[in-house]
């Protein structure tokens, strides 16, 4: 049975990721990269899907974990009454798309223990049982394309298809595990060696991390969630998925399960400007160019989402074979909302480019010829309905928050003419964006309610609404800008954490309980910034570090009720609205260089440049 999913830990390459449980099971794992199917599955099933543990044969006196210093490498220490042993997980970073490792090291710290391993390797989502042989150095597992080398001095027994061992670990002792995915087709590959591997993995990571230029306050959090954005980068492409997972629920037992391993166009601002201010520029570039490879083509044709590769065709299926996480089902595979019409993500990517174009980064040409054409085709599109940012599975609607965004994009455009001298019909984009500007006006705000709607004719809010002091839709002291907060604060609130919207099902399709999307709460913490509520955000602030796990990793979610993180895990844009936060507030609170604000004070006399909000802090 699956642990809470707060319970798990994150181990990657840059090409793929696995998830470690405080039990020292690995319950989930997809080779060779994050879009192929897995081959342990426990997390969304049971033991019979697929999991690898290395655990203490008696009960523990004490369970711990930590990350090394500025690195992705695990360690669990497991207490028992005969011994102290670490379990140091990780998985070097990848070189070559046809080769994973995987590599488990068990060191005796003190005393003595008796431990298990139990190795069920179960492809295809939990599906096939590959065909195992054992060999000298361990055993090889191979199914239709998949093949497995797994080295290791232990001696290993097979009972009911699980791979099994029995062995006592002294103080002192090490004792090593490699897993190897390779092609079943291509030679066995060789076993790298754990301490030399361990070594190489360490040194490089934080050679990486060194480079984080942010000093302020939060260091540690904003460090660790570098390093996981960086973990959920396909480092081939220069792709980043919004989680490693698929279908870990959005409520326990629930139907809002969605496979996340795809790259969205909506992150694409908010990540680029937390790589930039924390001094990533290689990153955020390849980031960028990602981009505008995934989005080439007919702006028509433009998708919310793609894969890994920049590829378009995400068919949702379901594994009906896998009972879900907590009995969560569908269990998805794929994401149909790739289908949607979002109008919101052309402002996204437009703020995207002109967030780059601030800090000198990508191909000017290259980027500014996408974006003419981007502008033409929302010259028209602007005024269809669509399906919004939460990509609500019901009838479409005419959202304001789509719309802001598309004010965004000719916004955007006519700045890229005035600031950069760029060609383009700078006049009748003016005359777009005051159009749209005024329709918003007119019919995204309820003067009965005195706030911004969720959509046009509603009355109902949306935490999206909190963007329109961010993108400088309106300054942050106007009167309905406060209102709409405070609106949100009173109305959208639950325990001190911001909900997306009050789910209808009759709308959307679905059943109506979610928790509370963390990066709506993230966005308070900027609006009341923005809005000279210093020690109320620095407050929420803390609040959402509070709810991480003691490795530091965050989900899509937060359930305050039961206190439990929900939703796909870890979630790149939590992590990304954390660093982005932080960064925000440290202007603020954060070092001797930064001044000290008061209550009461706004964060800028001039609007916001980009969604992330503090563009102008880097040169």
């Amino acid at each position: 049975m699956s642990q809470p999913i707060e319970d798990y830990a994150l181990i990657g390459n840059t090409h793929t990721a696995a998830l470690v449980g405080k039990n020292g099971a690995i319950d989930w794992l997809c080779l060779p990269t994050f879009a192929s199917p897995s081959c342990f599955c426990a997390l969304l099933g049971t033991q019979e899907h697929g999991y690898w543990q290395i655990a203490p044969v008696h009960a523990t006196v004490n369970t711990t974990r930590r990350y090394r210093e500025g690195t992705l490498i695990l360690e669990t220490e497991f207490e028992t009454e005969t011994g102290k042993v670490s379990l140091i997980d990780f998985m070097p970073v990848a070189t070559d798309e046809e080769l994973v490792n995987v590599i488990r090291v068990v060191r005796g710290r003190s005393g003595e223990m008796s431990m298990e391993m139990a190795l069920s390797l179960r492809f295809d989502y939990g599906r096939t049982i590959p065909w195992v042989r054992h060999a000298p150095y361990g055993l090889t597992a191979i199914a239709g394309p998949h093949a497995v080398k797994f080295a290791t001095p232990v001696h290993l027994e097979s009972e009911h298809f699980v791979t099994r061992a029995h062995f006592t670990v002294h103080a002192g002792e090490t004792i090593p595990f490699v897993l190897t995915w390779h092609k079943s087709h291509h030679p066995l590959p060789p076993t790298m060696d754990a301490e030399t591997s361990l070594k190489e993995t360490e040194a490089g990571w934080q050679r990486w991390s060194s480079q984080c230029t942010y000093q302020g306050e939060w260091h540690a959090a904003v460090l660790r969630s570098v390093i996981t954005l960086k973990a959920l980068t396909f480092s081939p492409t220069g792709g980043i998925v919004a989680a490693p997972t698929t279908s870990l629920p959005e409520q326990l037992g629930g139907e809002r399960n969605w496979d996340y391993r795809y790259c969205w166009i909506r992150d694409a601002t908010f990540t680029l400007y937390s790589m930039l201010t924390c001094g990533y520029f290689e990153e955020a570039n390849a980031w960028r160019t990602w981009l505008e490879r995934a989005v080439a083509g007919l702006p028509s044709q433009m998708q919310i989402m793609y894969g890994i590769y920049g590829e378009k065709l995400l068919s949702e299926s379901n594994a009906s074979w896998l009972p879900g996480y907590e009995n969560s089902r569908p269990v998805r595979i794929g994401n149909a909302a790739h289908e949607q019409f979002q109008l919101d993500v052309y402002g996204e990517l437009m703020d995207t480019f002109h967030t780059a174009r601030l800090h000198h980064i990508g191909a000017e040409d290259d980027s500014w010829r996408i974006q003419q054409v981007l502008l033409e085709f929302i010259e028209h599109a602007w005024r269809e309905p669509d399906e919004g940012i939460w990509e609500i599975r019901g009838p479409r609607r005419h959202f304001t928050h789509s719309k802001v965004m598309a004010w965004v994009a000719a916004d955007r455009a006519v700045k890229a003419v005035e600031r950069w001298n760029l060609p383009g019909p700078v006049d009748q984009w003016r005359i777009l964006r005051d159009t749209i500007h005024a329709d918003i006006l007119e019919h995204g705000y309820s003067a009965k309610r005195k706030s911004f709607v969720q959509s046009y004719g509603s009355e109902a809010l949306d935490s999206a609404l909190l963007m329109l002091p961010l993108v400088g839709f309106l300054p942050p002291n106007d009167p309905r800008i406060l209102n709409t907060i405070a609106a949100i604060e009173q109305e959208l609130m639950v325990d001190g954490f911001v909900l997306r919207y009050r789910p209808d099902p009759a709308i959307d399709g679905l059943d109506g309980n979610e928790g509370a999307f963390l990066i709506c709460s993230f966005w308070l913490v900027d609006s009341l910034a923005l809005t000279g509520r210093l020690d109320k955000a620095r407050q929420l602030f803390e609040r959402l570090l509070s709810v991480r796990n003691e490795v530091g990793l965050l989900a899509e979610e937060y359930d305050p009720r039961s206190g439990r993180q929900i939703g796909n895990f870890p979630q790149a844009l939590s992590h990304v609205a954390l660093i982005n936060s932080a960064q925000n507030l440290s202007r603020f609170f954060g070092g001797p260089a930064q001044k000290r604000a008061h209550e009461g004070q706004q964060a800028d006399d001039k609007l916001p440049e980009s969604t992330a909000w503090v563009t102008e802090r880097l040169p």
